[in-house]
């Protein structure tokens, strides 16, 4: 089951999640699905209102099929969508006679938005049909589809910001290991004390370490386990993230 807490398309750019969007509806089964990027850039300017062209085939009683065409709007808003924002799809779906107007929201639409949209059908009483896909449907929809979470979102691209990010909290995870390392050998009497004032810098800075990742349960790692969480371990993960980056192979100063 997905946990709306932590969708997958969380993370990614507005583009990213357009194409999320796409492979999406592809994987509902809609057919002739084109994405109207138009552009090699990190937006869409050239889509009208309209991220999403794609069609539904719907089979009626008597065994006749017929394709619907859906206009799609993607959102990737970390606040409410307000409606000035919606504008454009409803006019496309107006002008082109869509059969329904979508708008996939990464969170929710405001309520604005909502009310906007209520006024509009009854106002305007469009020939097509407006529905909009927020959290908690998307969240739903994925439900049972672990093979295209783990076929596309699992298997994407990661952004270079991501892989910044790993490499800091592998640069700190190593660190803190080795300080642990180096306490344990003190202790076991395997290596010499350290002079006073080191040992008090040394201290101080793996508490700033620990209150950087409290909320990390996965950051400190449990003595039964350390014997599992070797340096060599550590040295490679961090080594081939500074390798992605540009830096030499086996790079694993801290």
């Amino acid at each position: 089951m997905v946990d709306d807490a932590g969708m997958p398309y969380d993370d990614m750019t507005d583009t990213e999640f357009e194409e999320f969007c796409f492979e999406l509806m592809r994987e509902l089964g809609f057919v002739n699905v084109d994405w109207r990027k138009g552009t090699g850039l990190n937006a869409s300017p050239a889509d009208g209102g309209r991220d999403i062209v794609a069609e539904r085939q719907v089979e009626e009683f008597d065994g006749s099929v017929h394709l619907e065409r859906w206009f799609v709007d993607c959102k990737h808003y970390k606040q409410g969508v307000p409606p000035d924002k919606i504008t454009g799809l409803l006019a496309w779906a107006t002008a082109e006679r869509a059969n329904v107007a979508l708008v996939i929201a990464s969170n929710y639409l405001s309520n604005p938005c909502k009310d906007f949209l209520k006024t509009y059908e009854l106002n305007n009483r469009p020939p097509f049909r407006v529905k909009h896909w927020e959290r908690p449907q998307l969240s739903k929809l994925l439900e049972g589809r672990d093979e295209f979470i783990s076929r596309y979102v699992d298997a994407r691209l990661r952004t270079e910001a991501e892989i910044v990010a790993a490499e800091e909290y592998h640069f700190d995870k190593l660190w803190y290991y080795r300080k642990e390392v180096l306490i344990n050998r003190i202790e076991t009497g395997r290596t010499e004390p350290l002079k006073p004032d080191i040992e008090r810098m040394m201290r101080q800075a793996m508490r700033t370490v620990e209150e950087k990742y409290a909320d990390n349960p996965d950051f400190v790692i449990p003595a039964d386990d350390r014997e599992l969480w070797n340096v060599a371990y550590l040295t490679g993960e961090l080594s081939a993230l500074r390798w992605v980056l540009g830096d030499d192979w086996n790079n694993g100063d801290t």
